[in-house]
């Protein structure tokens, strides 16, 4: 049987949702080993002069606990 965690992280990106989710987990596997999932909670958008400038994920990382 696993022990699994669950943690919440936010990030954010001036290309896309899905290069946020990405960063999130890249940066989050920096000190945690043996991510399984990634689940987007919130995505969320900085609009500046009619454009969006900045998109934001709030995601759940889920790991293995050894």
């Amino acid at each position: 049987m696993a022990v699994l965690k669950v943690i919440e992280v936010l990030s954010n990106s001036d290309k896309s949702w899905e290069d946020a989710t990405r960063k999130a987990v890249k940066q989050a596997s920096k000190s945690v080993k043996n991510i399984r999932s990634v689940y987007v909670q919130d995505q969320s958008a900085i609009v500046k002069d009619d454009d969006v400038t900045e998109f934001r994920v709030n995601v759940k990382l889920t790991f293995e606990v050894k």
